[in-house]
């Protein structure tokens, strides 16, 4: 009997393992950081999203243990039942003031934030519009609201418009505003446009954005000075620039309403523990008062980038911290992963279905917490790796 359940899915793993497709989670012995303790191997790493080296910073960690004394550990039942602290009221609070909203709301992470939105905004009267390369989060919003689904070609303004102007009745834009495989920016300007024009909502899903674009910090929309009102909707995350855990929503209060009442990711789920609110409280007070390392992280990303141009590496373009070497076959991208590696330099492969097919690539991200001298040593493991 057991063979009937599960010879199919040994099938599946075993063709995943001959494709080169097999992924396998890495376990870290030491907290995330620009160099990692994997087992014996102490390596330096490019492939966190903790782009402003926020997630050891002392004070967030200080911070998060003084919650944990006043709140305890778990928030222990749902915003609407009895889990909506003190400390999570003040971080929607700062959160609405940093980005320029009149309200946010926290959701666990970021997929939970989307499903939500889509989930109590759109039905099946609803055509939804997504970038062909949105993130899975928005792509199986979509799918669950059960409303009628139009993918644009990325980034395609022209033929966004031509969809839109075709299709009747209630209209959602959704898009990455950073690409998270590409480190692409969504021409947010012209989709807002698009969005008044038609009278459609316009969802940013400023994951990639949100603490490293800006002057402020304050993410894409700053960014591109596409104000944050109707018919724009914000979700950011804080598990990446700022360094811990969770998600939020801003925008007018009609909206963020509509989401206590409606959003079923929001109601029927626990609240993010109160210490993580707090320990997301003294990384905003960081991020808006240290720009210093939004301008370092400009700076070490140039510095790649100038650096692998001149080793004869094609780049992708992107000014973000978010730098693909694409190498188009799962078992090229797996054996140059392998090769870094041995010289102590961490970049797991990326492959489909990730990826497009023939898409496969080496994602190096920076965080500010990286040295000049270890973009250098980056350099000389790939110009290694190219002379191989």
């Amino acid at each position: 009997m057991d063979s009937l359940f599960l010879k199919p899915l040994t099938e599946q793993l075993e063709r995943r393992r001959t494709e080169h497709l097999y992924r396998e989670r890495l376990i870290l012995d030491s907290p995330q950081g620009v160099e990692v303790r994997i087992g014996s191997e102490t390596l330096l790493a490019f492939c966190s999203n903790d782009y402003l080296g926020l997630a050891q910073h002392p004070a967030v960690i200080a911070a998060f243990k003084a919650g944990a004394d006043r709140y305890g550990v778990g928030a222990g039942a749902s915003h609407l039942v009895s889990g909506h602290s003190a400390a999570h009221h003040a971080l929607e609070e700062e959160l609405a003031d940093f980005v320029g909203a009149k309200r946010a709301l926290l959701f666990s992470t970021g997929y939970m934030a989307n499903l939500g939105v889509m989930s109590a905004l759109c039905g099946r009267e609803t055509t939804i519009f997504e970038d062909r390369l949105n993130h899975a989060s928005l792509i199986d919003a979509a799918r669950l609201t059960r409303a009628k689904v139009k993918r644009y070609p990325h980034a395609d303004i022209a033929r966004l418009d031509r969809l839109l102007t075709d299709t009747p009745g209630q209209k959602f834009i959704t898009t990455d505003t950073v690409f998270s495989m590409d480190g692409d920016m969504a021409p947010l300007k012209e989709l807002h446009r698009l969005a008044e024009r038609h009278g459609a909502w316009l969802l940013a899903d400023d994951a990639h954005g949100l603490g490293v674009l800006g002057k402020d910090g304050r993410g894409s929309l700053e960014r591109f000075g596409v104000p944050l009102a109707p018919p724009t909707i914000l979700m950011g995350t804080l598990g990446k620039a700022f360094g811990v855990f969770g998600a939020f929503v801003a925008g007018e209060e009609v909206l963020i309403e509509t989401l206590i009442q409606q959003a079923r990711t929001y109601i029927y789920t626990t609240a993010l523990p109160p210490a993580v609110a707090e320990a997301v409280r003294a990384s905003l007070k960081i991020v808006r008062a240290e720009s210093w390392r939004r301008e370092r992280l400009g700076a070490l990303v140039a510095r790649f980038r100038q650096g692998a141009q001149e080793l004869g590496f094609t780049l992708m373009a992107s000014e973000t911290p978010i730098q693909p070497l694409m190498l188009g076959t799962a078992e090229v991208a797996l054996d140059v992963s392998q090769k870094l590696r041995a010289q102590g330099i961490l970049v797991p492969a990326i492959r489909p279905p990730t990826v497009p097919e023939g898409s496969a690539r080496l994602r190096f991200t920076f965080s500010a917490a990286h040295e000049f001298s270890h973009v250098e040593r980056l350099l000389e493991a790939l110009a290694t790796v190219r002379q191989a």
